[in-house]
């Protein structure tokens, strides 16, 4: 019996001990200690923020850009594991997913498909960098001369990138270290907060509401400040 009881108390022991350690904590945006989750898995709301100070933002029309405002709702994101440090991201508003082709072209798929997973690393810098799971620069394989440890060095990964301008850059032009590649997963405001709860909760169409403002025409900073301003509304 006493056996049984040292066996419990070392494996309570233990499991407290590995608890309270988790390697995936780090420091979000805003400069609070905290765990990213989607890293183990379970899905989370964030937002993408670049270091060329855009946003990245999932259009219900397929198009994927970068925006200044701070309360933009395309910018909210969900951000799930598929596979060990490889990731899904889903636009809650636009329930689309970020996704690159071939080309290295940035859309927004309606249906999940390989070209949606993104390889997640955590640069030096403490940002992350999003690359695609499935297409990369790779070396011809037939080069003579080339040793394979050459030919691994010369691949080059294809990044989800915002350049200065908000717009995508192609895979292909991509780099690790430039500005445009690097991001900080934010966590959401009170006002995103606010939004997504409503979006989840409402009986009055709000996701149609804001594809409906979000089709309109006129510039397009009026019509995202109209579709956060349903809420003050």
């Amino acid at each position: 019996m006493d056996m049984i009881i040292y066996h419990i108390q070392i494996n309570h022991l233990y499991m407290s001990c590995h608890q309270s350690f988790n390697p995936r904590q780090r420091r979000d945006a805003a400069g609070r200690g905290g765990v990213y989750e989607h890293l183990g898995g379970a899905p989370r709301h964030r937002k993408l923020y670049c270091a060329t100070k855009y946003h990245l933002q999932i259009h219900p029309n397929g198009r994927i850009d970068g925006t200044l405002e701070e309360n933009n709702p395309f910018s909210i994101l969900e951000i799930a594991a598929v596979d060990v440090g490889v990731v899904v991201i889903k636009g809650l508003f636009s329930d689309r997913y970020l996704a690159m082709n071939e080309k290295g072209g940035l859309y927004a798929s309606a249906a999940f498909n390989q070209e949606c997973e993104f390889m997640e690393r955590i640069h030096e810098l403490g940002y992350n960098t999003y690359a695609s799971r499935n297409y990369q620069t790779t070396p011809p394989s037939t080069s003579t001369g080339i040793s394979s440890r050459r030919r691994a060095s010369a691949e080059r990964l294809w990044y989800v990138s915002i350049n200065g301008k908000g717009r995508p850059k192609r895979g292909l032009k991509t780099r690790r270290t430039e500005k445009a590649s690097l991001f900080l997963p934010r966590v959401l405001g009170h006002k995103d907060h606010d939004m997504v709860h409503l979006l989840f909760n409402s009986s009055l169409g709000y996701r149609q509401t804001a594809l409906r403002l979000a089709g309109k025409t006129g510039p397009r900073r009026q019509r995202h400040v109209s579709i956060s301003r349903q809420f003050d509304d």
